[in-house]
């Protein structure tokens, strides 16, 4: 039994294990998803958790990002965790990620997952009521540049040829009108 052991190792030492978690998390943050084994991916999920739930605070706003900013050292995705994410979670309770198992690695026989932040997912495009998918934007045709016309004798070998391929085909219809 286990009971009251309130992490797993990992079978790493605990610094090794927290910049592990560091890693994880600004890697699932930058990208949105990431596929690891399903033992860091439990581990993970409360982690990264915590972080989110640091970006959507609203009183003590540097207070937060300094306290962020100790586990994740990239600027960019510390921007992206306070601007975007924290933004898109303001209103959830909790919950910001979620776990899909993929089943074993064929190394290892490791299990293996995917993490990923919700609100990520694909989203296909929006049906209306008969079912017919309706665009989100309508975009005007683009138009296409005019063909470059050949020059010299191969541009007048092209010309003969299409009159021929032509008079081929309005001569051959007429035959078989006339039959």
């Amino acid at each position: 039994m286990r009971h009251r052991v309130a992490y797993r190792k990992l079978g790493r030492i605990t610094p090794h294990r927290n910049a592990l978690l560091r890693n994880l998390a600004t890697a699932l943050f930058e990208r949105e998803r990431i596929q690891t084994t399903l033992m860091k991916a439990k581990e993970l999920r409360p982690y990264a958790e915590k972080l989110i739930t640091l970006a959507k605070r609203d009183d003590d706003r540097l207070h937060a990002r300094r306290q962020a900013a100790r586990d994740i050292q990239d600027p960019t995705v510390l921007k992206k965790l306070f601007d975007t994410l924290g933004a898109r979670y303001a209103t959830r309770p909790g919950g910001y990620t979620r776990i899909l198992r993929l089943g074993t690695r064929r190394g290892d026989g490791a299990e293996m997952a995917v993490v990923e932040l919700l609100g990520s997912e694909y989203q296909p495009g929006k049906k209306d009521e008969k079912g017919k998918k309706v665009a989100a934007e309508t975009k005007a045709p683009a138009k296409k540049a005019p063909a470059a016309k050949p020059k010299g004798e191969k541009a007048a070998r092209a010309k003969a040829e299409k009159g021929e391929k032509a008079a081929r085909g309005k001569g051959s219809s007429k035959t078989e009108k006339e039959a």
